[in-house]
């Protein structure tokens, strides 16, 4: 597997963890048991899973109250993105294989 394939492995599988342990809160909050904490949601997103998170975020509406997950996670991806776009246009040259 080349650096590429693995990069698109990982995003998909930190996006799919974020977007599930959105479910996963969301139904322990309507059964009022323990809950995943606040901080494991932010973490999966600032380690690349922020579009799953806020997928998750809008599917089972959970969270979309709370200011800083309504505004902390598209500002997230917003950092991700540009620095993506950043590394991008890097002078220094980054081999894909």
């Amino acid at each position: 597997m080349n650096v590429a394939g693995a990069l698109i492995a990982y995003l998909g599988a930190i996006n799919l963890a974020g977007l599930i342990f959105m479910a996963i809160d969301k139904y322990k909050a309507k059964k009022q048991t323990f809950r995943i904490p606040e901080a494991t949601l932010f973490t999966l997103a600032v380690f690349g899973g922020s579009i799953g998170s806020i997928l998750g975020m809008l599917i089972f509406r959970h969270k979309i109250r709370k200011w800083y997950f309504k505004f902390g996670m598209p500002l997230i991806l917003l950092i991700q993105l540009i620095l993506v776009y950043l590394i991008y246009r890097s002078p220094m040259q980054i081999i894909w294989k």
